[in-house]
């Protein structure tokens, strides 16, 4: 096996289409499937379910592929010290974030590295923390924005302290005198949820507080959810970073006792980054290590 037939392995693992996965490559269908049957003759299983409406990994394809994204992921590595021992900052950065980092933070970033890097290209991947995770662990991105509760076992530098507010419907808070929502006042309302994957430190926060909450409303992202808050539905706990987006009509207290996500920049293997990688992640400190 070489390492054309991983790189069109993984493509059509992430198209689920020989065809489309032919359009990428710049090879024919009929090459990309001929490539998959010889892997598969070579390894002596399949790599991938075929029916009409496209394909998907089968176990062995699923269990395979990090270790096809790590040599992959190797030989950028080595095509990246290579250029670097010439003189040259090339190489490609693969970057998981989640919503609010992707609006707030990353444009700058990008902006502020192509400027000082323009060898160096960047592709995002914007998903759910369990999404960054995932991306992480499996060699699909090299550096992840996630908050350090649901870093789990990953390595992370913290960099943010994202305080958590109660948003609410104008004019529902019945005392707005102290300028805050405690766990009393928040159990007098109704709540819009978010499912439990979708962001580990508010569920983390309504168990510390056994803030029981009983909610009619069940939604994954953060636009929907505030949106439901802005038509009088309930109320919700989100953090100050991605009520910066917002266009919704609604209004924000600080929750009691504070609470605060901590937004980090995490890599699974911070001594053996390439280059580009290890370019990018102290870049990344660096415009933010001033920030509270």
């Amino acid at each position: 096996m070489t390492l054309l037939s991983y790189q069109i392995f993984k493509t059509v693992s992430e198209q689920g289409s020989f065809r489309k996965a032919a359009d990428i490559s710049g090879l024919t269908p009929s090459a990309i499937s001929h490539t998959i049957a010889a892997m598969e003759g070579e390894l002596g299983f399949l790599l991938l379910n075929r029916s009409k409406s496209g394909v998907t990994l089968t176990n062995y394809g699923e269990h395979l592929l990090p270790y096809v994204n790590a040599v992959l992921n190797s030989n950028e590595s080595l095509q990246q010290a290579i250029a670097e021992f010439n003189g040259l900052k090339q190489g490609t950065v693969k970057v998981g974030c989640f919503s609010s980092v992707c609006t707030n933070w990353l444009p700058d970033i990008i902006h502020s590295f192509k400027k000082e890097y323009p060898g160096i290209s960047i592709e995002v991947f914007q998903g759910t923390y369990d999404d960054v995770v995932y991306w992480l662990k499996n060699g699909v991105v090299d550096l992840g924005f996630l908050s350090v509760s649901s870093a789990g076992d990953i390595p992370i530098e913290p960099l943010y302290r994202d305080q958590l507010l109660c948003v609410m419907p104008p004019g529902l808070k019945k005392d707005v005198s102290d300028g805050y929502m405690d766990i009393d006042q928040m159990r007098q309302y109704p709540f819009v949820s978010q499912r439990e994957s979708t962001d580990a430190d508010i569920q983390k926060f309504l168990k510390e507080n056994s803030l029981n909450i009983q909610s009619h409303y069940h939604v994954v992202d953060d636009l929907s959810t505030v949106a439901m808050v802005a038509e009088g539905f309930g109320i919700c706990i989100m953090p100050e970073l991605v009520m910066r987006d917002i266009p919704y009509q609604v209004e924000c207290y600080p929750v009691m006792p504070e609470a605060f996500r901590i937004i980090g920049i995490a890599a699974p293997n911070k001594e053996f980054m390439a280059p580009a990688v290890r370019t990018m992640y102290n870049h990344v400190i660096d415009c933010y290590k001033h920030l509270p």
